[in-house]
């Protein structure tokens, strides 16, 4: 399977897209020991996100590593940042400027189809089909895109990055009355919060963001020192995660609640 899945009850629909972290035997072949580590990974995020099965939420996260292909990227690789630099539909480098194919190995534009096909398609087929089941059977949704990222890369932004960064696509994706219950429940929790920061959403917020269609879609960008190590071997800190999970289940009760009334 490409992809872990479970449906919920609820007009809750999280997508992980960037947990993955297998990699397939012929694509590693052509990689560098930088692809080995798989710094740039999502970590620990169902784990961080396991009260989602108390709630009723249905969960998509991924299983192949964003070094195959960026599931939060569009098919066509059009740079959802114009003008910043950003990582690209099948990336040739890690967030630290690390080439991640040996010379000469990098995807041509033949293997970069093949990926969207095998790799790319089937998580947003899944995610497209359960949209769809529960607009069918509540009226209108919410898209919650669950993301996480080391708390300094100088590559994208300078110094650190606030805690918690909610992305809408510039207040396009979701209605501004959920952005703002959201936000509620994380003010006061002594967490730093960006709104349409330096992330306003990627491709799967944009995408699939229709508020005039009853689908209401939020990325929530995390910075991991939130919640784990951020130096190799990335592990997950139960002390910082017990502390962010209490304003994030909030969070995501109040985007359910605010979706059923």
């Amino acid at each position: 399977m490409d992809y872990q899945f479970k449906a919920g009850s609820i007009p809750l629909l999280v997508s992980m897209p960037h947990v993955g972290t297998d990699i397939p035997g012929d694509v590693l072949a052509a990689m560098t020991p930088a692809a080995v580590d798989k710094q740039d990974t999502d970590w620990h995020l169902v784990r961080l996100y396991a009260f989602l099965s108390e709630m009723g939420a249905s969960v998509l996260s991924a299983r192949w590593s964003r070094y195959v292909i960026d599931l939060n990227r569009p098919p066509e690789n059009t740079n959802l940042y114009p003008g910043q630099d950003t990582t690209g539909l099948c990336p040739v480098d890690t967030f630290h400027r690390e080439p991640l194919y040996l010379p000469g190995r990098a995807p041509d534009e033949a293997e970069v189809r093949r990926r969207l096909r095998t790799y790319w398609q089937p998580y947003h087929d899944q995610l497209r089909a359960e949209l769809d089941r529960l607009l069918a059977l509540h009226g209108r949704v919410v898209l919650w895109d669950a993301h996480s990222i080391a708390s300094h890369v100088p590559r994208f932004f300078e110094g650190k990055l606030p805690d918690l960064n909610f992305g809408t696509a510039n207040g396009t994706s979701c209605a501004p009355d959920l952005t703002g219950t959201v936000v509620a429940r994380a003010e006061g929790s002594g967490y730093t919060i960006a709104v349409n920061g330096r992330f306003k959403g990627g491709h799967i917020t944009r995408f699939y963001g229709e508020p005039a269609k009853g689908v209401h879609a939020i990325q929530l960008e995390m910075c991991q020192s939130t919640y784990m190590d951020e130096e190799a071997p990335y592990g997950y800190r139960e002390d910082l995660a017990s502390r962010v999970q209490q304003p994030l289940r909030a969070m995501m009760q109040a985007a359910a609640d605010w979706v059923r009334a």
